[in-house]
């Protein structure tokens, strides 16, 4: 549970931790729709190689990176797995209803890279952003959704304070998990009934403590006479300066050449 590190934000002084939090939501929906519009192998390496650019701009240590990694290299693994008998094509081995073919080997690359770059990706958005800038980024974005009477500022505000509970909770987590097993509780062997019920010691702390935090939260911002957004101040205003226009400008070369890589070339995947 320690090893979670998405949703954390790391302090630094990065372009990436300058750059205007509305400006890389924005670009972080623009980067997403490029990964899936990626179609050959040229148009994917394009996408990598930024991922590993925004990466290296950021200054967060890797090891962040691997942790954010860690819980979903077992799907990625699965989806790829699956992917690999959903091809069309000569088959290069067969086994029963089994075939994997070269469009299933293809798929499979697609489908493993295109995930572990949006994880990336979204990681460096939450390393280089604090809870606070993307509540108002958020704010700012669904604003015109006032026209609609949408309570934009209540949602952002739960959308942040549901980010930034889960490193608590998953920290919650690791420190019940140690004191059951001080307690002599054995949860890691077993069958898997076994082991699913030896959660329960566990799971019931977790709702008492997840609720009594949200009670304490709910207290804190009652004392401070929050009531919304409405006739709320900011203490600092988010303005737009050359840095978000140069990445701005990067992520449409970005997207012109993943378009020609498409045109141009021919497609590995459909």
């Amino acid at each position: 549970m320690r090893d979670i590190a998405f949703g954390q934000f790391y302090p630094g002084h990065s372009l990436l931790h300058k750059l205007d939090p509305r400006a890389k939501i924005i670009l972080l929906v623009a980067f997403i729709v490029l990964v899936f519009c990626t179609a050959n192998y040229a148009a994917l390496a394009v996408v990598v190689a930024s991922v590993i650019g925004v990466i290296l701009l950021s200054k967060v240590p890797l090891r962040l990176y691997f942790k954010s990694l860690k819980m979903i290299i077992f799907i990625v693994l699965i989806t790829s797995a699956l992917n690999l008998f959903y091809g069309t094509g000569e088959p290069l081995w067969e086994f029963w209803v089994f075939k994997i073919t070269l469009a299933g080997i293809n798929n499979a690359v697609f489908v493993g890279a295109r995930i572990i770059s949006l994880i990336l990706i979204s990681s460096a958005l939450t390393f280089t952003t604090s809870p606070n800038d993307l509540t108002d980024a958020l704010e700012r974005l669904m604003k015109p959704l006032n026209v609609f009477h949408v309570k934009v500022h209540e949602i952002a505000m739960m959308m942040t304070i549901a980010l930034r509970f889960v490193p608590l909770l998953l920290e919650e987590t690791d420190k019940i998990m140690s004191a059951q097993k001080s307690r002599g509780a054995d949860m890691e062997s077993g069958s898997l009934i076994q082991r699913i019920k030896a959660l329960i010691p566990v799971l019931i702390p977790l709702f008492v403590s997840a609720f009594r935090r949200a009670y304490e939260l709910a207290v804190a911002m009652e004392c401070r006479c929050y009531q919304g957004g409405e006739g709320r101040t900011r203490m600092k205003s988010l303005k737009l300066s050359y840095r978000d226009y140069v990445s701005s400008a990067v992520v449409v070369v970005l997207i012109v050449g993943v378009v020609l890589c498409n045109v141009l070339l021919p497609h590995t995947v459909r």
